[in-house]
Order: C-alpha cells, then structure tokens, then sequence
C-alpha cells in the first residue's frame, strides 16, 4: 500500500509498526513486546467474534523466519493466542507458503513472525485464516480489537513463557505437496545452485530439488541475516551467481527472500530474471487463461497474447488475492496471481494427467522455481531460451532508503496533482502518453518506456520501477529517476 492507504498503528507515542503490503511491520525492538503480544490477542479475540475460533477449536498455528528477534517475538504472540484463550501450536522456522498450507489443509488460523526481506533491524506479522491470508478489512478488525483490549502492560507470565514443541507436520506437507505434483523425476538431470543465505526455505529448498531428481548444489549459507530483496538485488548478489555459474556448470541457480515466499533465480550464466517474467513463465507452465498482477509486472505481458485475461491491481498480496477472487467468480478457470517480485500465488487447483495441485492463494517461491526447472527440462531448452520468448521489455527498480512516509507523500501527492510539475519533471525523457495513479504512479512515455514512482507500503523508502527497449537503457532510467526522486524528497 502507499503511505495515503496505510493503517498507522496506534501506540503509546510515535510507533514505526503499521500495516503494509503484507501484514504489520515495523521495528524490531518494537516489535518484540507489547506490540507482539497484543496484535496477536487481539487476532485471536478476531476469530472469536466471528465464528472462526469455534471452527478450530481456538487453535492458531505460530511460524518464524531465522531473523534473531523472531524467536522472541514469536513466543509472545504464542502468550497473547493463550491469554485470549487460544492454543498456539508451534511449527518452528519454515517458509510463509508452508505455514499457510498447513493451516488450510487443518482449517486452522496462522501467524507468520517474518520481516520477509527488509533489513534485519525490522520484522513483522503475517496473519491467516483458515481460508487464505487476511484481507484489507480483517486488518481493520485487527486495529479495532486491538484499540478495544486497550492492553497497556506485557503480563509476567508472558515474558518466561516457553515454546510448545515444534510440530513437523507442516514442513512434511509442504515437501509432499510438490513431489506428489511433479513426480521424482521431474528435474532428473538438471544441476542447480541454490543460494541458501539466510532464507528460511535454505534447507527445504535442497530437499525437494533432490526428491524431483535434481542435483542441487547449495551456496552462499549465511550465519547472519541478509536482507535479499527480489525486487532491488544487491550488487554483491549478482556478482556471487555470476561467479558461481562460471566455476561449475549449472542448469539455473535458485533462491528466495527471507520467508520464501518470493522467488530469486538465474540462468546458467548467473544472470537474474526478473520475477514478473518467471511469474509468467510459471503461469504458462500451468495453463492459467486467468493472471492476476500488480500494474509493476511488466506491461508485455498484455502485448504477448499468452494470456486469454489479465487483470491488474494495486501492490500487494491482499488486492492480487481479491483479484483471484473476482476472476474465478466470472469463469477462470486456471487463476494464477503473481507480484513484480516474483511471488505466484495459485487461485486455483490445477490438474496434469492423473495429479492434482491444490489452489495456494499466498505467495510461495517455490512453485515459480519449479515450473521453470521442469520447463527447461521438458523443453530441454536452456532457461535463457525461455525467458527470451516472451518479449519483456528490459525492466530495473530500486529505492531510496530511509525516506519518511510525510516525505513519499508529499511528493508523490505533487506527482498526481500537479500535472505541470509533472510534465516538466519528465520533459527530458518523453512527452506524457498514459498516467495510471492507482499505486504510486506510473507513466507510460510517448517513446514506449515506462517511470513509476510508488512509495513502500513495507518500510521507509521510495521506489522507482522503469520499463525501457534495453537493459542499459533501463539502467540509465532507473538511475536518472532515482536522482530527480530524490531531488524532490530529500532537497525539494
């Protein structure tokens, strides 16, 4: 969401933790106390005044990524599920997609303690209910359970209270769910590096590429967290696959952010796709005739003509969710929601043959990764082949760090409503053709290209997505918007 749509939480004086994209994020230390005990209780008096906490029987299921201040806060929401007369049910590390299957497979709420990729000194909540992640009005809810309880002080018993024991079923569901798919020869022959770093999914990940056949090399194991965005890679990152893919012949190298649930990965010679395109990759593989995507998913998309409907939507998990919504009420038959970042989320069941791949509307890395793995082996084309043919524009994005939400607003505010600034702003590149204001804004130039302007709905920065005939193209966009962003937010 941009800072205009965000639910601001309200504390004991200014607080950072608020509702964004996906879920209430904020900092860390914020976040491991009060807060955290709290929003939980107030999640679980939620499902209580409408039914759903009778339906499971009051218990909610609890995940984490490997963040150090993810344990702690953890263990407090486990205390405020169980002082609202809750039973927490541990299931230890494991991605943000494992936590939401197993809680649908049981009919079970969830709560997901993950900062997803943003730096390591913040973290978050991702809440679930038994039928999927939460919606925009679940999140007013939240608020207004929360502003109810009024709870001012983290009770004693909260503070030593222990961890149940962690239940394994859902790491073993989640495994099982794509070998049943796909088979155990699926990728027999094909040898992947897999970025494991600080990902939660560092080790589930070599499973399940070794139970489809597949060779995997693991690489780059972390002790510490590392905060990989998908969207805005680090430089080091590319440098490390490019070396990688030059020291050893491999098929592809695959990795995810910090909860596994968005994908990362690159072709034999370490060159990173973007994820829209290994979204769409992924969506062909499947058959959708239906996608749902953000409008920062790349506008060839439209221009391929491989997709019979295509929707757009704001960013964020919760508008491409309600977008699979729309679209199988009115005839989709194979629905599949995707993010810019790579995210796919599937709206509904797919079949191939006698097997079926059950409907996972929250993002998960690991089907995107997969269906290109299986592509390349099927096809026996490399994976640079397949990306090729789909025509994509060459794309770029990145963000200004620490920018205050005030600051996005006011210039973004100038963007939509001040149409002579704007033109004069973009006057060195093109003349205006299309402006689409529904998050950030995004203008399409008389010459084909593309500068959207969208503050973060996760943390403090200003992003900036271009859309240009070349990569180098894309780049000297991407770095020229990125200086005029600037200008205004830090100077203007």
């Amino acid at each position: 969401m941009g800072g205009n749509d965000t639910n601001r939480v309200q504390e004991a004086g200014a607080s950072s933790l608020k509702f964004g994209t996906s879920g209430l994020r904020g900092l860390a230390v914020e976040l491991a106390g009060l807060p955290a005990y709290a929003y939980a209780r107030a999640f679980a008096e939620v499902l209580k005044k409408d039914g759903a906490g009778a339906e499971s029987q009051g218990r909610i299921l609890i995940g984490q990524d490997l963040r150090e201040s993810s344990p702690t806060i953890a263990r407090l929401c486990a205390a405020g599920l169980q002082d609202a007369g809750s039973e927490p049910i541990n299931c230890g590390p494991l991605p943000t997609p494992a936590l939401a299957l197993h809680a649908m497979r049981l009919g079970l709420p969830a709560i997901m303690v993950t900062g997803s990729h943003i730096p390591e000194d913040r973290n978050g909540l991702k809440f679930y209910r038994a039928q999927g992640e939460i919606n925009k009005q679940d999140e007013t809810r939240i608020l207004a359970s929360h502003a109810e309880l009024g709870v001012q002080s983290l009770p004693d018993a909260a503070k030593s209270m222990s961890m149940p024991a962690v239940d394994e079923a859902a790491l073993s569901a989640y495994k099982a769910r794509y070998l049943d798919y796909f088979g155990s020869q699926a990728l027999r022959g094909l040898t992947v590096g897999v970025y494991q770093h600080s990902s939660v999914g560092r080790d589930v990940m070599v499973e399940i590429l070794e139970s489809l056949g597949a060779r995997p090399v693991p690489l780059g194991r972390a002790t510490s967290f590392i905060p990989v965005d998908t969207e805005a890679l680090r430089p080091e990152d590319e440098i490390l696959a490019r070396t990688w893919a030059g020291e050893q012949a491999l098929d592809a190298i695959v990795s995810t952010d910090g909860d596994a649930d968005r994908p990362l990965v690159a072709d034999g010679a370490g060159v990173f796709l973007r994820g829209d395109l290994l979204a769409a990759i992924t969506a062909r593989y499947l058959g959708a005739d239906t996608i749902v995507t953000p409008v920062t998913s790349n506008s060839a998309l439209e221009a391929s003509g491989t997709f019979a409907n295509i929707i757009r939507t704001k960013v964020g998990s919760p508008y491409v969710i309600e977008g699979m919504t729309e679209a199988a009420r009115f005839g989709g038959r194979v629905v599949v929601g995707f993010e810019a970042n790579g995210g796919v989320l599937l709206g509904s069941s797919v079949r191939h043959r006698d097997r079926m791949l059950a409907a996972l509307p929250t993002r998960d890395a690991m089907l995107p990764i997969l269906c290109a793995l299986a592509q390349v082996k099927a096809s026996e084309r490399p994976l640079a082949d397949l990306a090729a043919g789909f025509g994509f524009k060459a794309a770029a994005s990145n963000r200004l760090k620490d920018v205050s939400t005030e600051k996005s607003a006011a210039f973004m505010t100038r963007l939509k409503q001040d149409r002579a600034f704007l033109e004069a702003l973009l006057s060195p590149v093109a003349d205006i053709a299309v402006v689409d204001g529904r998050d950030g804004l995004r203008v399409s130039l008389a010459n084909a290209e593309v500068v959207h302007f969208r503050a973060s709905g996760n943390a403090p920065e200003l992003r900036v997505y271009v859309e240009a005939a070349t990569q180098a193209r894309a780049e000297d966009l991407l770095t020229w918007g990125l200086r005029i962003a600037e200008q205004h937010v830090r100077h203007g």
